[in-house]
């Protein structure tokens, strides 16, 4: 019966969850094509160093290292997690012990020593975020669940290496009692002793009892884990290796050209050298930069699922640090929320989405969505005339995330397609429309060449 009712949770949860992240891969195509301009060997080199090894977390280094005591462990205890779910499907107990030996005494050990750093650094973190107040932690967006979620994560930690400890301690005793069913783990440096402090005295059914406790206690966190990820900052943890695969290697602070807009350009000064550019001809006005995450790329809107709000980007940040209300972390919890908003939606079915002038017998697609709603509605456009283009958000991420390129095309939509724009801004622009300088002077850029 037992492992009837953890065959069909196991099951449960894999239903659940599958289903959960085939919706986070349809919110994430909600975005327009995308192609990274970088070598697939290039591409592995980022997984390998960066979203494996971590290289970019060590650019601040007390939290680095607090991060990767949770990483190791959380990495190695997969091995442990695998021999539970056989455990459990099959009725063992400690199928690999006797299969591998010492070196399972060394993996146990190695995987309690972890979790030691591992408790260490959750409550390192719980004391960062709540009591201690990092600036970067306590701004403005992380106000209500994003606090909430970052809390409920490190709570799991606490409870998940509770499980371990409980099993494991519990587990030493009865390996005294009962050899033949309890194969030996060996000394473990920390069970071995805490066992007998916690648990000591206690009789054959008590030890069971505990062990079990540990046991399931150590599985439901983790499967309660795998239902929650969707839902949580941490999704980071899964879609940060795609995220880093798919990034672009272009030098920083090399912005994507609009053809039709450079084609104008090089009309207007003469650099064309007859090539041609085809214009469609359409009655409606051309659409330039991104109004909606329809229009951003998948790439922007997987960007904005892998970000973990750690705030780097928003503390690098000169407009944020001088007191402007730009903060590019908030700007990939916006585009998210957004993604999330249009996705559940368009799963929804539901005619009065339907835009207007399509075809009301048309079924509801990304194509055809129409809410009345904009990302405008999360992210303002002073937030976004405050960028200096910088690029500081985008070096500081590590994970590679690039806020600017989605903040360039809320600012090109608002600029090039609303004709709208700070009116500050307008002398500029009519200054490079006629001089080719952002300076209002009489003669022509290039007029100094000629005399």
């Amino acid at each position: 019966m037992a492992q009837l009712i953890f065959i069909v949770l196991i099951a449960a949860v894999a239903y659940l969850t599958l289903k959960k992240f085939r919706h986070l891969r349809a919110d994430i195509l909600l975005g327009a094509e995308y192609v990274p301009q970088s070598s697939i060997m290039q591409r592995w080199q980022n997984v390998i160093l960066i979203a494996f090894g971590q290289r970019k977390m060590f650019q601040n280094f007390t939290p680095a290292i607090l991060h990767f005591f949770i990483y190791s462990a959380f990495l190695l205890t997969q091995i442990e997690l695998i021999e539970i779910v056989i455990d459990g499907v099959f009725g063992t107990h400690r199928v690999f012990a006797n299969a591998l030996g010492s070196f399972y005494y060394f993996t146990i050990s190695t995987i309690e020593m972890l979790s030691v750093l591992a408790l260490v650094a959750t409550f390192a973190f719980l004391y960062r975020r709540n009591l201690l107040k990092v600036p970067r932690l306590v701004k403005s967006e992380l106000n209500g669940w994003p606090k909430l979620d970052a809390n409920l994560i490190l709570i799991g930690e606490i409870l998940l290496i509770t499980g371990i400890f409980t099993m494991n301690g519990a587990d030493s005793m009865l390996q005294q009692i009962n050899p033949a069913h309890y194969p030996s783990t060996g000394t473990l440096p920390i069970s071995s002793w805490l066992g007998p402090m916690l648990f000591g005295g206690m009789d054959v059914i008590t030890l069971e009892a505990v062990e079990r406790f540990g046991w399931w206690l150590h599985l439901l966190v983790v499967l309660s884990f795998v239902l929650y990820l969707p839902f949580s900052k941490h999704l980071h943890i899964f879609l940060s290796f795609p995220n880093v695969y798919f990034a672009n290697t272009k030098p920083r602070g090399e912005m994507e050209n609009m053809p039709a807009i450079m084609h104008e350009v090089k009309s207007m000064l003469g650099l064309e050298n007859g090539e041609s550019y085809n214009v469609s001809v359409s009655d409606e006005l051309p659409k330039f930069g991104a109004n909606d995450v329809s229009d951003l790329t998948w790439k922007n809107i997987m960007d904005s699922f892998s970000c973990t709000e750690c705030g780097r980007c928003t503390a690098a940040c000169p407009a944020n640090i001088t007191g402007k209300k730009l903060s590019p972390r908030k700007i990939m919890m916006d585009v998210r929320d957004r993604a999330t908003e249009v996705g559940q939606k368009n799963r929804s079915g539901k005619t009065e989405f339907i835009l207007k002038d399509a075809n009301i017998s048309d079924a509801l697609t990304k194509d055809n969505f129409h809410d009345g709603k904009s990302l405008f509605d999360y992210i303002t456009k002073e937030e976004i005339r405050a960028c200096t283009t910088c690029n500081a958000c985008v070096d500081a991420c590590p994970v590679l995330i690039d806020p600017l390129d989605i903040i360039l095309k809320l600012r090109r939509y608002e600029i090039l397609t609303e004709s709208a724009g700070p009116p500050d801004w307008t002398p500029m622009f009519t200054a490079l429309e006629n001089q080719g300088s952002v300076w209002q002077m009489p003669q022509e850029r290039a007029a100094w060449m000629q005399s």
